[in-house]
């Protein structure tokens, strides 16, 4: 049994160690990081993964891995990344489901606010109105008189519970005064699929995902979600302008990080990352894709955070919206 003098001892050399950090900026990454997508391959948060990640890779030297975990409108990946370690070698890409997700399910295994630190905003982007080819609706109006003419039987897709393609098509549903189902899909990519012959009447798709597939012709874009035109789409009318005052919605993807990572890790991916969503390929990609490169600091994302709760806990409370854990 070890004496008394021996076991003070090694307390004063294990000392200094517990002080160490788990990671320093300075000697940062020094293996691969992942970034945790919480939908299918494919889809806008998936695509924003990516174009950012491949950019950090190359500035950073290390393997930038995304990771897919879809489920339970994010809260799979959000629970994931919120028992993670805090060391920054574990990023999660989410959008406005940190906001929602508190007020559509019951419970969760994570707080938004408390298991989670802030780092940046990535990018907003409108969200795209989208009909099959085979839709009688050449535009918004024809579209609404379609719903009327088929009560009970219109469909509209979404990524997923909570998402902004599922609020806008409540937001839709509200404003234009029509009947719609939700099918919720596990990401923009199969829902898309499922678009393309028919078997869904619309769908609400972040710009990115959609855009390709509106200007190849597989689809047929009739509005855009935002108050404005967007510059790469400038002939698509707002939904406003085509016959639903009021509507005005975007989608947006932002950096997160486990609570207790250390703030110079913080500190490095918010620097590294608003770098990259400026670098002219970059830049110029997400600007062909619709989506407008953004940047902040990790407290204009937490203040972006409440606004965006404040914005939406209101209409879902007042829609009854309600998912299953």
């Amino acid at each position: 049994m070890p004496s008394r003098r021996h076991v003070i001892r090694l307390a004063a050399i294990a000392a200094p160690l517990l002080l160490i950090p788990r990671a320093r900026a300075g000697d940062w990454p020094v293996k691969p990081v992942k970034v945790v997508v919480p939908f299918t391959p494919g889809g806008s948060t998936d695509i924003t993964a990516r174009l950012v990640g491949n950019r950090l890779q190359e500035v950073w030297g290390q393997s930038v891995v995304v990771e897919n975990k879809p489920g339970a409108g994010g809260n799979i990946a959000a629970d994931m990344v919120a028992h993670s370690d805090p060391d920054g070698y574990t990023i999660f890409i989410v959008g406005p489901g940190m906001a929602t997700n508190p007020f559509l399910y019951a419970s969760l295994s994570y707080d938004p606010v408390k298991d989670f630190a802030p780092v940046t905003t990535l990018i907003t982007q409108p969200n795209l109105m989208c009909v099959p080819n085979s839709s009688p609706a050449r535009s918004v109006k024809e579209f609404i008189a379609f719903c009327n003419d088929n009560r009970g039987k219109v469909t509209y897709a979404s990524s997923g519970n909570g998402t902004t393609l599922h609020l806008s098509g409540e937001l839709f549903k509200r404003l234009a005064k029509v009947e719609m189902t939700h099918i919720p899909y596990r990401g923009g990519a199969p829902a898309i699929n499922d678009l393309i012959p028919g078997r869904v009447d619309v769908i609400f798709d972040n710009m990115p995902s959609i855009l390709q597939h509106a200007k190849s012709g597989h689809v047929r874009a009739l509005a855009v979600t935002t108050r404005q035109r967007v510059a790469v789409v400038p002939d698509i009318p707002t939904l406003d302008e085509a016959g639903v005052p009021g509507f005005d919605v975007f989608s947006w993807f932002a950096f997160f990080v486990p609570a207790r990572t250390p703030p110079d890790v913080v500190a490095r991916i918010n620097a590294d990352t608003n770098a990259a969503l400026v670098y002219p390929p970059v830049k110029a990609r997400f600007e062909e894709l619709g989506a407008n490169p953004k940047g902040s600091t990790p407290q204009e994302l937490a203040s972006f955070l409440r606004a965006e709760t404040d914005k939406w806990g209101p209409v879902i409370r007042d829609a009854k919206i309600k998912m299953e854990n």
